[in-house]
Parts: structure tokens; C-alpha cells; sequence
């Protein structure tokens, strides 16, 4: 009796750690009509990082129409998509070391996949954040609410 509690205690754990870990994963796909498939991006609060993962449906290469995710405070978005212009696609369209940047995703053309691992140790239940495509134009269609749950 007690072997089969151990061994279904250990079973439940095992599962309650594998749906834990998909729930830190996002996917968000950016469509050809520059727009992204999902308006909200809601994370648990015990994530400690996430990994977006951001799909290119489009055709298009990354210089003519890419696209990433960048997070920030919804107050600080319009300032970090003007510093990104100008940080150019060399640099993702993301100031360097820029401090309102909670994470970002690398800038891909269509057809192309990327991936990062975004800590949100500074993020916090309380504040509001956004998530948005920093290239060039995009970030006044392409964005949607980034909070924790």
C-alpha cells in the first residue's frame, strides 16, 4: 500500500513538473498582414523565465518585413520602439543594454522560427507591460497586453 502511494506520488509529481515547464513556454506567430495570432500574453507568476517562441508566417525577408517580440512597460513602449529605429536591424531594432527592455526575440523573415529565454525576476502582477514588433511601423498594430497571472 505504501509502495503505491509512493510511486503515484512521484508520477503526480513528475506531471505537475512537466505541465509547469509548458506553462513558462509562449508562442506567438506573426502573421503576413503584420499582425501577431494572439492579443495577450498571460504568465503565471511562478514563472522565473519564460521562452518565447516567435514563428514568421510571412514571405518576406527580415530586412523588407521582420518581425520580433520585444516586452517592456506599456509606459515605456513608444520610447524603446523610437530608440529601436535607431539602433537598426543590426541590433534587432532594440537599443542596446536598454534598461525598459524586459527580453526580446531576434528579428526573423518569413518563414523563419527563434527562440529566447526572457528572466522576469523585475516584472511584476501589479504594473502593466505590453509586448509588441519593434521594426520599423509595426509596433502601432503589432502589440498586445504581457502580464502575469
Amino acid at each position: 500500500m505504501k509502495r503505491t502511494l509512493l510511486v503515484t506520488g512521484i508520477a503526480s509529481a513528475m506531471f505537475a513538473n512537466a505541465a509547469f515547464a509548458g506553462a513558462c513556454d509562449v508562442n506567438v506567430e506573426a502573421t503576413a498582414a503584420m499582425a501577431f495570432n494572439v492579443k495577450e500574453i498571460a504568465v503565471p507568476k511562478t514563472c522565473k523565465e519564460i521562452t518565447l517562441n516567435l514563428k514568421n508566417a510571412g514571405t518576406m525577408s527580415k530586412s523588407v518585413m521582420g518581425h520580433n517580440v520585444v516586452i517592456s512597460k506599456t509606459a515605456d513602449m513608444q520610447a524603446v520602439i523610437s530608440d529601436g529605429m535607431t539602433a537598426g536591424l543590426a541590433n534587432q531594432y532594440v537599443k542596446p543594454k536598454d534598461a525598459r527592455v524586459i527580453g526580446y526575440t531576434n528579428v526573423i523573415g518569413g518563414g523563419e522560427s527563434t527562440s529566447a529565454k526572457i528572466k522576469l525576476s523585475n516584472v511584476k502582477a501589479s504594473e502593466s507591460y505590453s509586448f509588441f514588433c519593434s521594426f520599423p511601423g509595426h509596433g502601432a498594430v503589432m502589440k498586445g497586453v504581457f502580464k502575469l497571472i
